[in-house]
């Protein structure tokens, strides 16, 4: 495709004689008479080199030079001035100009001057044009690491919810193995306990005090027979009957049962159902269980004030429920240990409760996670999936 050039200047023959030159040359040529008329022209056609006359009324030169630069840098500019003055030189290339050429010219020296700044306008162009594409790509390729660098963090993170899901698993599994043994070696002799001392205490009915004793042994066995039970749910769970339950009527249900506390400790309630979520198929016992554990945690860690936060969301596809507490917080060290079986930081207590809460939300295919700060409280967050179904 042939440059594009426009010639201006005030006088016909030099319109003429250029215009002949060039397009021998095999250019294609714009004439104007005028400053003004440049700029109109420009604005349309966007020629690749302008030829301008240094000398023109009303708009002169140099002013239609400064205009060309500021709005089309793109088309280069050759100076045609009739004063050889080397002032005029500098200052034509100082306002923007590619080249001058002196009035009379040569015809092989214009050809030639014109011919040398395209050249170089072609290789600035490009250069631009490379440049330009270098820092899309710089930007391009810094978006794609930010990319990539969110992914892996979000990957590392489900990996590592992943890795303490599989291992508190195989911990629930191989509890199941132990206690179910466990279980029954121990209920033998206790059983016998709790029958021998039956026997003695109608024997010892004369002596208050004997009698007495007799009374807390067969407490105490019942203790321990309820503490083997306990172990018994976190590692398998009792048999379950599955029926719709609205997890909003059983959260406020269970609030409900904890009145008194809350307002015995002083401890406000803040509710915040988002949308209730349609009933899920689950055992009602179990549900209730999973909420009365996480309400006396979150009661026994604000003793002496706080504020207990639930709220729901449910986005069509998952039942999302978010229990926060302002308590002491849980201490960094110990929170890939809180669902563990027997692990509990109370001066009472089996550590059975949230091992309960997690094999019961899993059980539902649901998941849960904790975050705590120390001194400022613990959030759990569980989310069941709309189409839950026990394992």
């Amino acid at each position: 495709m042939s440059s594009r050039i426009l010639v201006v200047d005030d006088e016909a023959i030099i319109l003429q004689l250029a215009t002949m030159v060039l397009t021998s040359r095999g250019f294609e040529v714009l004439t104007a008479h005028s400053g003004q008329e440049c700029l109109e022209i420009v604005e349309q056609e966007s020629p690749d080199l302008v030829l301008l006359d240094y000398m023109m009324p009303v708009m002169d030169g140099m002013t239609t030079l400064r205009h060309l630069r500021q709005a089309h840098p793109d088309t280069y500019v050759i100076m045609l001035t009739g004063k050889g003055s080397e002032q005029i030189a500098v200052d034509v290339m100082k306002a923007g100009a590619a080249d001058y050429i002196l009035k009379p010219f040569k015809n092989q020296d214009l050809v030639e001057r014109i011919e040398n700044v395209l050249r170089i306008r072609r290789i600035e162009i490009h250069n631009r044009e490379l440049r330009e594409e270098r820092e899309r790509l710089l930007s391009q390729i810094e978006g794609w690491n930010l990319e990539l660098e969110r992914r892996v963090a979000e990957k590392t993170r489900e990996l590592e919810l992943a890795h303490n899901e599989i291992l508190q698993a195989e911990k629930l599994a191989a509890l199941g193995h132990v206690s179910a043994g466990m279980a029954h070696e121990i209920r033998n002799p206790l059983n016998a306990i709790g029958l021998f001392a039956q026997i003695l205490k109608p024997v010892l009915a004369h002596d208050a005090e004997k009698a007495g004793y007799i009374d807390k042994l067969l407490h105490e066995v019942d203790r321990i027979d309820g503490i083997l039970s306990k172990l018994l749910d976190a590692s398998k769970g009792p048999q379950v009957t599955l029926e719709p339950v609205c997890l909003v009527e059983t959260i406020d249900r269970i609030l409900e049962t904890f009145s008194a506390q809350l307002n015995a400790s002083g401890v406000s309630v803040d509710k915040h159902y988002e949308q209730v979520p349609p009933p899920m198929m689950a055992d009602k016992g179990e549900v209730e269980q999973i909420f009365t554990n996480l309400f006396a945690n979150s009661l026994y860690e604000m003793q002496h004030g706080g504020a207990l936060k639930v709220g729901v969301r449910y986005d069509g596809y998952n039942v999302t429920i978010e229990v926060s507490d302002t308590g002491g917080g849980i201490p960094r060290e110990n929170l890939s240990k809180i669902f563990d079986p027997f692990f509990t930081t109370k001066t009472k207590g089996t550590g059975f409760g949230l091992s309960v809460v997690l094999r019961i939300v899993k059980s539902y295919k649901g998941h849960i996670n904790v975050r705590s700060t120390e001194g400022e409280g613990t959030i759990f967050n569980l989310e069941f999936p709309l189409a839950l179904e026990t394992t």
